[in-house]
């Protein structure tokens, strides 16, 4: 595997941990925390989640423990997904930010072939830095995505990522959100 490959997946990681906090811009403390699923899926729990994996998968899979508590716990299994009320916003950006380096110097410093182990998969644990940087890319893109839906609900803001929104001016989305609901009220009926 060569350097180029590393560059690509390093940079739709990028990609999408920078679209993943854009979401969080403008919103208050009550906004980026409130439940917005019926398993109470918000934005900055996903944001700690995702930290809390990369901590994991970029430091003990490969031996480069995370220097610093990860919010998992065994008593609270949802722990790495939720915000209590005395942990702020700048508390789980700092985890972010802390993973996120600990993370990209893992990546710097292990070729694309390097092996680790990811205990919590059992005997299929056996896995090489390429693997898990497919795997995060993946989970990024997910809770993006994620992240996407949930902060459309909340306010409307919609787009792909910060300087690219990627949603086209001259469409009358109101006229659009109808059409879909019609086409919906439609399909009941055949």
């Amino acid at each position: 595997m060569s350097d180029d490959e590393k560059a690509q997946l390093v940079l739709y990681l990028t990609q999408s941990r920078e679209a993943l906090l854009w979401k969080l811009d403008g919103l208050d403390d009550y906004d980026v925390r409130r439940p917005l699923t019926p398993t109470g899926t918000n934005l900055l729990g996903l944001t700690k989640h995702v930290a809390a994996c990369a901590a994991e998968y970029f430091g003990l899979v490969f031996d480069r423990p995370f220097p610093g508590e990860i919010p998992l716990s065994d008593d609270d299994p949802l722990l790495d997904l939720w915000c209590p009320a005395d942990e702020s916003r700048s508390d789980v950006l700092d985890l972010w930010h802390r993973a996120w380096e600990h993370a990209d110097a893992t990546i710097e410093a292990l070729p694309l072939d390097a092996a680790g182990h990811v205990p919590w998969w059992g005997r299929r644990g056996g896995v090489t830095l390429h693997r898990v940087l497919v795997h995060m890319n993946v989970e990024l893109a997910r809770h993006a995505g994620h992240a996407d839906i949930l902060r459309e609900t909340i306010d409307g803001f919609a787009g792909l990522r910060a300087g690219v929104d990627n949603m086209p001016d001259e469409v009358d989305w109101p006229e659009h959100v109808e059409r879909v609901e019609q086409a919906a009220r439609l399909s009941r009926s055949t």
